[in-house]
């Protein structure tokens, strides 16, 4: 196990047996101050629905609120304002949503017990919560004071090209990547006051536009849309299957190694829409002419229905719903030598779609490439969830008109 995920897991167990905790001691509140019994299912002391199962529910359901505040993502090197601000604001969100689904539940006319039950809740979860994380980060500082970092600083006169090598070479191993920015970049904003390092400013080139709230709300959207479209789509990928197993010898899904997030190789799936051996030799772009395709082929590429089975690659984390198309070692080879910034993208997961599929749909000349390429960066400095869901409308659009190829 890594240091990263060692340090999450205990940040983790912290929060759930903090949340058991606080809630434990706001039922012993209302058994003392409100003359309820501990375990009975009608007082004011227990909500309706019984005493064990909030037990359960309420340390998990605090879990997903921490998660989906970014709390976990950056386990080390946090700074300790925002930890108060971030725990306070996860806080009010828990205690509000356990106010309004479980609290007002009770069977009481009283609404200043309401009141004083949302601030007891309010202060017994925020300081169980807190003190221990607080504990955790400065124990933490004193064993790993920086996080793992790179800083590239390259001599005055050399080429964008040797930079963006050196990115290349240190994406993989997923540490932070940071460039000592020269007068160019501080003047046109690449290097923030935000971003300072000791007492030079460094332009990061890991850092990501969304907040670290956002990178976990699309995460969290992706695993939970995955999961329900394979389900809810399983009927549309047997007959698929069906179809691509009746057309043409081969097998029904086709896998290919792509190269993803940190530049790390992954598997990607598809249903199959050529001739069995296709590509037995050098990798090429498929036309819409192309021969090898097949006649179900055809229709699947057309209205992208061949990606379906990447919803897999979407649930485990290969991929995500939105992001800029995964491509081969091979043509990545071919792109870097007219745009060597194209590592850049190693920064976020691939997707399903993306800016640059919908503006340029199938790349099959080097030139489409490389103009999906630019969308793809524009796309990445501009993310946000709300730009996510625009780009998903623009391409249900697109798969609607059949405009998928």
């Amino acid at each position: 196990m890594t240091a990263h995920r060692k340090q999450q897991l205990i940040y983790l167990t912290a929060d759930l047996l903090s949340a058991l905790m606080a809630w434990i001691l706001f039922l012993v509140f209302r058994w003392l101050v409100y003359e309820g019994r501990v375990l009975s299912v009608d007082t004011v002391l227990i909500p309706a629905f019984g005493f064990w199962t909030p037990l359960i529910l309420y340390p998990m359901a605090c879990a997903v609120v921490y998660y989906l505040s970014g709390y976990y993502l950056r386990p080390f090197g946090k700074k300790l304002s925002e930890e108060f601000f971030t725990t306070l604001l996860s806080t009010l969100i828990i205690v509000l949503g356990a106010f309004f689904i479980i609290i007002i539940d009770d069977k009481v006319t009283d609404y200043h017990r309401y009141t004083t039950s949302l601030l007891v809740l309010l202060g017994l979860q925020f300081c169980l919560c807190y003190i221990p994380r607080l504990a955790i980060t400065l124990l933490t500082r004193r064993k790993h004071p920086e996080p793992e970092t790179v800083v590239i600083a390259l001599p005055d006169g050399a080429k964008e090209d040797e930079l963006y090598a050196r990115i290349r070479e240190v994406f993989p191993t997923g540490k932070e990547i940071l460039v000592v920015p020269r007068v160019y970049d501080i003047l046109n904003g690449a290097a923030r006051i935000g971003e300072l390092e000791d007492e030079s400013p460094m332009v990061r080139i890991t850092a990501q536009r969304m907040s670290d709230a956002e990178i976990c709300i699309k995460r969290f959207t992706d695993v939970v849309v995955s999961a329900v479209s394979m389900v809810l789509l399983s009927p549309l990928f047997l007959v698929i299957a069906v179809a691509v197993y009746c057309s043409s010898k081969g097998p029904v899904i086709y896998s290919q190694e792509r190269i993803g997030r940190f530049g790390r190789p992954f598997r990607i799936y598809k249903f199959r829409t050529m001739v069995a051996g296709a590509e037995s030799e050098t990798p090429r772009l498929a036309t819409d002419d192309d021969p090898r395709v097949t006649r179900v082929g055809h229709v699947l590429r057309k209205y992208r229905l061949d990606e379906l089975p990447q919803l897999w690659n979407v649930f485990i984390g290969d991929m995500s719903l939105v992001g800029p198309r995964p491509e081969r070692a091979f043509f990545i080879n071919k792109i870097q030598e007219q745009a060597p910034y194209y590592c850049l993208l190693y920064k976020i997961r691939p997707g399903l779609t993306s800016w640059g599929p919908i503006k340029v749909g199938y790349t099959d000349t080097m030139e489409k490439m490389i103009k999906r390429l630019n969308y793809d960066i524009a796309y990445m400095e501009n993310q946000s969830l709300y730009l996510d869901v625009k780009i998903l409308f623009f391409t249900i659009g697109v798969l609607l008109r059949g405009k998928g190829q």
